[in-house]
């Protein structure tokens, strides 16, 4: 049995079961629907972009916070190698290693694994109570001042902050 699409039958059906409208120009009239216009997906798009160019932004953001950390991180174990040095130096009443004679030393320029340069500077003060740096050959106390940076600074830490630690050294029997 076939069924005619206009018939009245089909109609009744139709409205029951809510099945599609059997011509697309009772579909326009019966939905009040046609689609999206170009004003509608333009605006759309605007706002998407603004979204992923925030994301974007802030990826960016991380990844250069990120790669300042590593360099910090490198920059801090360097520094802990350099004062385990010189803690382990010399300072005894017979003699006294050259890297803890008083003033102020040479700039080092080290090369660290990651491939950045950072520079050290360490000054030993034979007098620290005072406020310059003082050179005493029989001084029995020394305070050590060690800093190290970045030497091509990037955005992020690197740019003002550098590390420095302080010890102090007291003459060994």
């Amino acid at each position: 049995m076939r069924m005619i699409l206009n018939s009245e039958k089909y109609r009744k059906i139709e409205k029951r079961f809510k099945i599609f409208p059997s011509s697309t120009r009772e579909a326009g009239r019966k939905s009040g629907e046609s689609g999206f216009s170009l004003i509608e997906v333009s605006i759309a798009m605007v706002v998407f972009l603004i979204a992923v160019l925030g994301v974007f932004i802030s990826f960016a953001y991380a990844v250069s916070y990120n790669s300042g950390n590593a360099s910090r991180a490198q920059a801090l174990a360097l520094l802990q190698q350099k004062v385990e040095q010189l803690r382990s130096a010399r300072f005894v009443p017979t003699m006294t290693d050259d890297s803890v004679t008083g003033g102020e030393k040479a700039p080092e320029v080290v090369t660290a694994p990651d491939g950045n340069l950072y520079k050290f500077r360490v000054i030993v003060d034979d007098d620290p109570f005072t406020d310059n740096v003082q050179i005493d050959p029989t001084t029995r106390f020394k305070e050590v001042s060690v800093t190290v940076s970045l030497e091509a600074p990037t955005p992020g830490w690197q740019t003002s902050v550098p590390a420095t630690v302080i010890l102090r050294r007291v003459r060994g029997n």
